[in-house]
């Protein structure tokens, strides 16, 4: 009889502790997850960073042997820069990005010799 009077005084001490156990074990799952998907989605951008830096410096390569970048060429590598830029990419692509869009869109015309 003495323990159904203690429960019947204590019980709203043992639900809130309960409850604040179960909270604090639900938001620190949370907060793992969380942060290993902020972890995963760094290393995404990380990656698609890096892949766009490589198309830029590629094409930076293919067009300057070429000495011309066509009008289509400049639309993508713009895009591709757009996308770059807006991960954090700002090094030796943008100095490359820029040189890319001052290239002459049409082969320039060689004299023929005889």
């Amino acid at each position: 009889m003495i323990i159904m009077q203690y429960i019947a005084a204590h019980w709203v001490e043992w639900f809130f502790s309960a409850s604040t156990i179960i909270l604090g074990f639900l938001y620190r799952q949370t907060a793992k997850r969380l942060k290993e998907e902020q972890n995963k989605n760094k290393a995404v951008a990380d990656g698609v960073q890096c892949l766009l830096r490589e198309s830029i410096v590629s094409n930076y390569n293919k067009y300057q042997e070429r000495d011309f970048c066509p009008i289509y060429a400049k639309e993508s590598i713009k895009k591709a820069y757009e996308a770059y830029h807006a991960l954090g990419g700002n090094d030796v692509a943008t100095q490359l990005y820029h040189t890319l869009l001052t290239m002459p869109e049409e082969p320039e015309e060689r004299e023929e010799k005889l």
